[in-house]
């Protein structure tokens, strides 16, 4: 697989070179400008773009310690003969990253990387958050593990805070370590409360990779030919590219529908993210789970929120995705920014649910273990002492702006969506086909890289940066970015 991705990836970027006659010599200045760099505005970045000179990164008073360990070609040499051959990186001559610090990413050779994935919307307070990672080394002095079968305060202690962050009823949690499970759970535990099996998702969604939650992800290059089980795959109700545009009513009446015609009638659950992650960013149609979650309800089945990417106030205008449908979901799976990168996730439901549960024995050896409850706690106490969430609002609002402005610039940029510092920017050939802009989006990849940018990228073709930072993304961080954008995009 992974050298299947690689030729693909090479292949591609051949005939985008080909095509644009895109100089590939690096466009960048020597290493030492970037300990030295001074700050550009917006303004003071255009004119450079006009001078042909690439714009600078913002200082940041921070030098990354030495690095004498194995150097890039060594490590994927052993990662090659030791690890599976499923794993991919993203880049021609992929990065050795040994440090970070905040919303900044180090190399083996001390060059700083304005990191705008956030290790896959994982980092949310910073990268080596001074107050996360003292809850983590003061914690692992103590106990890093003993299970709950004895007592121990640090879940206890996350548990309630993070059901103080939740509406409704939804006041019982269980921890786990990824997504990918607590979306099993989740599905789990719609199938015992209803007595039904039947599980709906959205197409584009992503839920997970595990053997049980690949059936609810609907993008084709994530999921291995395996039976999904009792899964029901809808129209998605993307503004965009949807076949109904942003009306949410149309989307609705399909789900509608597919009960009707595709079901006993009665269902377990429908999960959704409300702004599809590894999708490509689409948040859904207003008003789209407020119908749907009184479909689903009336069918015997519960409605999942999946805000393993949008949770944590990374959207800016709420806490929490759901929120911004106006809808209170029954059963809520988190994971990545709970943990600013520890292997830790959530789902947070209603008692009545949570009742199911103890027909059996429900046990995670890891699950909320000492460590990662600390951490976990301390993220959520950052995220509120330093107001991340109105911060997201007004840098993401910021960010949005300047690239939607840029859109008006560049033919290529076929949409710009996204809320707070979850966005995407989709690139196509022809704006009113939406073709799909995949050896641009490939070429223009690798010259951020150069330019000294991090992004990620999404959607079934793989043509939407993700631009998903730390939420310690600044304003000046957004118009180096875009500055970075437009550079790179005036060479093709």
């Amino acid at each position: 697989m992974a050298m299947l991705q690689g030729r693909i990836l090479r292949r591609t970027l051949e005939e985008a070179k080909a095509r644009f006659n895109f100089n590939s010599n690096p466009i960048l200045p020597p290493r030492a400008s970037f300990s030295t760099v001074t700050s550009s505005t917006s303004s003071a970045a255009a004119t450079a773009a006009s001078d042909n000179v690439p714009p600078q990164l913002p200082p940041f008073d921070y030098q990354p310690k030495p690095y004498d360990g194995p150097s890039a070609d060594q490590i994927l040499a052993k990662r090659k003969m030791f690890l599976g051959p499923s794993l991919f990186y993203y880049y021609q001559k992929p990065l050795n990253i040994v440090e970070g610090k905040m919303q900044y990413l180090y190399d083996e050779n001390g060059r700083r990387y304005l990191d705008a994935f956030a290790g896959i919307v994982t980092v949310s307070c910073g990268h080596c958050h001074p107050e996360v990672l003292n809850a983590i080394l003061e914690q692992n002095k103590l106990l890093q593990h003993a299970t709950t079968i004895y007592l121990h305060h640090a879940i206890a202690d996350f548990a309630e805070a993070l059901a103080s962050k939740m509406p409704g009823n939804l006041k019982v949690v269980y921890f786990v370590n990824s997504g990918s499970e607590a979306n099993e759970l989740a599905m789990l535990m719609a199938r015992l409360y209803t007595g039904n099996l039947g599980m709906i998702s959205l197409r584009n969604a992503y839920h997970g990779g595990s053997s049980s939650t690949i059936g609810l992800t609907a993008l084709n290059t994530w999921k291995y030919p395996i039976p999904e089980g009792e899964i029901h795959h809808v129209m998605n109700p993307d503004p965009f590219h949807g076949a109904f545009g942003a009306d949410a009513t149309r989307y609705a009446k399909e789900v509608q529908d597919h009960i009707e015609y595709g079901t006993s009638g009665k269902v377990s659950g429908f999960i959704a993210e409300t702004i599809q992650g590894v999708g490509g960013a689409v948040e859904l149609a207003p008003g789209y789970l407020k119908q749907v979650y009184d479909i689903v309800r009336k069918a015997g089945g519960v409605c999942i929120a999946d805000e393993v990417q949008t949770g944590f106030g990374r959207t800016g205008s709420h806490y929490w995705g759901f929120e911004t449908q106006g809808v209170i979901p029954d059963i809520v799976t988190m994971a990545k920014g709970i943990g600013n990168g520890l292997p830790l996730g959530a789902v947070v439901t209603t008692p009545e649910i949570a009742s199911v549960m103890a027909q059996k024995i429900q046990f995670n050896t890891f699950g909320g273990n000492p460590v990662c409850s600390a951490g976990g706690l301390a993220v959520l106490r950052v995220i509120d002492k330093e107001k991340r969430q109105a911060h997201c609002a007004n840098v993401g609002s910021h960010l949005i702006g300047r690239l939607r402005s840029l859109q008006d610039k560049h033919d290529i940029i076929g949409d710009v969506r996204g809320r707070g510092l979850m966005v995407g920017v989709e690139l196509v050939t022809d704006r009113k086909e939406k073709t799909p802009a995949k050896a641009e989006t490939a070429i223009l990849f690798e010259k951020m890289r150069e330019l000294g940018v991090l992004l990620g990228k999404g959607g079934l073709h793989g043509n939407v940066f993700r631009i998903k930072p730390p939420m310690c993304f600044t304003k000046d961080d957004a118009d180096f970015l875009v500055d970075a954008l437009d550079y790179a995009m005036s060479k093709l």
